[in-house]
């Protein structure tokens, strides 16, 4: 199985927080990785997207990524 690009890896998370985080360590591995693979610093993700769109909401996923390597930055609606 090839390896995820940074976009597929970004829809595997969103899927993943829709279906109330289901693999959702696994999802932010394998887009740790492919951020790295193409040289990316940080993820961005659609804040329209979110289950929980608030600052809260936003703040918490930003802080469970960083604890795993990867900076979250959301884009601007």
């Amino acid at each position: 199985m090839s390896e995820p690009t940074v976009a597929q890896a970004t829809e595997n998370i969103y899927a993943s927080l829709r279906a109330d985080n289901a693999d959702i360590d696994a999802h932010i591995a394998a887009l740790k990785a492919a951020l790295a693979r193409e040289g990316i610093k940080e993820a961005v993700f659609d804040p329209t997207r979110l289950a929980h769109n608030n600052r809260s909401g936003r703040k918490l996923m930003q802080a469970y990524f960083r604890q795993r390597g990867v900076t979250v930055k959301f884009s601007s609606p």
